[in-house]
């Protein structure tokens, strides 16, 4: 039985059945959704070629998943706009956006369901204040979606028209200082990083 932290090798045969090398046993797609929510670390390969399949199979239990009652969380319009990126010249850049917007909602997770659980886990009166951790949530997908546009201006090859950069109009914008510059200091992160992928690539 491999180490928590050891990579476990999930095997894909042709009749579409996944073999779980570190249990010797097969598993299902659900069994791999549950894996990556344990935090457990797997590819998949192909068992004839050894390909490495991870990324379709991966998108394939998001596939599953949203096609469950109850369970779509990728909104349409984020689809529309997932899909238009295809074959863009932006392609390249929104990879590294998603993830770094995902490792930055990551680590603000644990205090949105502390929020949560205080908020649900209380009496029916004492739910109807529960807008406090539901704001939470909307102000960071708010924040999540402005640092997004201000990364697509930021890499469009064409400047403003009045010469300022996409950067100072977009902090114009905030109406709080100190809002202002965390969200100016993340976005220069998270554009910094992306850069050196993209000079990575070139």
């Amino acid at each position: 039985m491999p180490a928590k932290d050891d990579t476990v090798v999930i095997k894909k045969y042709a009749n579409r059945r996944l073999y779980n090398t570190g249990t010797s046993t097969y598993v299902t797609l659900e069994d791999l959704a549950e894996m990556v929510k344990r935090g457990e670390d797997f590819t998949v390969q192909d068992a004839k070629t050894g390909a490495d399949i991870t990324h379709p199979v991966l998108t394939q239990i998001i596939f599953e998943l949203e096609n469950k009652d109850g369970q779509n969380m990728l909104p349409v319009s984020f689809l529309r706009q997932l899909i238009s990126f295809y074959g863009d010249q932006m392609q390249m850049v929104v990879p590294s956006f998603l993830e770094q917007s995902m490792i930055a909602f990551s680590k603000e997770q644990e205090r949105l369901r502390e929020q949560m659980k205080d908020a649900f886990g209380k009496s029916p009166v004492e739910m109807m204040n529960a807008a406090s951790p539901m704001k939470a949530i909307e102000e960071q997908t708010r924040r999540n979606i402005e640092l997004f546009q201000n990364a697509m201006r930021m890499f469009t090859p064409f400047p403003p028209s009045n010469g300022e950069q996409p950067r100072d109009a977009g902090a114009g914008e905030s109406a709080n200082g100190d809002d202002k510059a965390t969200e100016l200091r993340e976005l220069k992160d998270q554009i910094a990083a992306m850069q050196r992928k993209i000079d990575q690539m070139g």
